[in-house]
């Protein structure tokens, strides 16, 4: 008995920590190099919408409202009217009557965590919105731990301080290069804001991944392009009406409100399909290089300065999201021993283990056995 103690205890101390005897064959999989690709995809989005950003500003257009009114608009008339036509349970109003304001908490969050970070950029400098940017990512992993009740082991902490560290590097050549942007206006309101907007982000994030994972990722982006065009509209409205009448329309400037538009709408279209096979926080350290994706265009489009440290950021936080995604997380449900679980299946691959979660317990979070890029 004492020595079936003793192995129970060194088994429960090395499902905390991480440490499996897996192969290589079984961490880097297919599976693995698609959620990869996948996520990268999500960060050459935001590169694009990034650019077009850029140059709106250029052109004296600052309207980020208005632009993320857009995006709502096309989830409204795509998603939202699939939702419409639907006359059983999963039809907009049954979804309405059952959990209209979860919904309405979900777009509220996401429009103002839009607006939050755009506005930051008038007050505090790019250095400060990138470090504090990062806030998402232990937000959103201790709302995970308590509302979806997800366990992370060491080797995830470790893996998240070390894509921090790519994202210190990456600041760093931006100092070095003279590229920290932005104002100095009222720092300490700009940094507020930045941190506002990764708390709620990290809610909007939180949110998307339990109904991607427990409903459908129909409802959820219906859902978002109803409220999300109701709340961005009226702030629209109140914001920036002075400034959408004072654009000075032509070709061009029709078109990079279309670039960004499309590129945002595919980026709500495609980012529930990256969190429902990983989870909310690995997709999120996926997205640490959309910025990196952003300089490496600025140095042909803008003349930026290049710095052998961008390189060095992108393998360190590449290095950090397969360790994230290495060993799987799990849910904790109050019958379960997770030394008992994984220890039983000792011969299963990661993505074994994600597949079974599917199959097994389709209304708890699925296991993370592979984490997109």
């Amino acid at each position: 008995m004492e020595g079936h103690a003793e192995e129970r205890l060194c088994r429960k101390w090395r499902v905390a920590c991480g440490v499996y005897s897996y192969n290589l064959r079984d961490v880097f999989t297919w599976r693995l190099l698609k959620t990869i690709v996948m996520g990268q995809v999500l960060s050459l989005l935001i590169c694009g919408t990034a650019v077009s950003c850029q140059y709106l500003a250029n052109a004296g257009v600052e309207t980020p409202m208005l632009q993320s009114f857009l995006n709502y608009t096309l989830l409204l008339l795509i998603y939202t009217t699939i939702l419409v036509t639907r006359k059983d349970e999963r039809g907009i109003i049954q979804i309405l009557k059952s959990r209209w304001w979860t919904y309405l908490v979900m777009g509220l969050a996401d429009v103002e965590a839009n607006y939050a970070v755009v506005k930051a950029y008038q007050f505090t400098t790019l250095t400060s919105i990138q470090l504090l940017d990062c806030f998402v990512i232990p937000v959103l992993m201790l709302l995970s731990w308590f509302i979806l009740k997800t366990r992370y082991r060491l080797v995830h902490f470790i893996a998240v301080m070390v894509c921090l560290l790519g994202v210190g590097a990456m600041v760093g050549a931006d100092i070095l290069a003279g590229r920290d942007q932005g104002s100095t206006s009222d720092v300490v309101l700009g940094d507020g804001l930045v941190l506002l907007s990764a708390a709620l982000y990290a809610v909007s994030n939180m949110c998307q991944e339990y109904t991607v994972k427990n409903l459908t990722r129909v409802e959820f982006l219906g859902m978002m392009g109803l409220f999300g065009t109701v709340i961005s509209g009226i702030q629209l409205v109140v914001l920036e009406t002075n400034a959408v009448a004072a654009i000075k329309w032509d070709l061009r400037i029709g078109m990079l409100f279309a670039v960004y538009a499309l590129c945002m709408f595919a980026l709500y279209s495609f980012m529930p399909v990256v969190v429902k096979m990983t989870s909310a926080t690995a997709v999120n350290l996926s997205l640490l290089t959309a910025d990196l994706f952003s300089l490496f265009c600025g140095l042909f489009l803008f003349q930026y300065t290049f710095s052998a440290l961008y390189i060095i950021s992108f393998v360190v936080i590449t290095v950090g999201f397969i360790m994230f995604n290495a060993v799987p997380t799990y849910t904790a449900l109050p019958e379960d021993d997770p030394a008992e679980v994984f220890s039983d299946r000792p011969a299963e691959s990661s993505s074994d283990h994600l597949l079974a979660a599917d199959r097994d317990t389709p209304r708890t979070e699925t296991l993370t056995a592979v984490a997109a890029l």
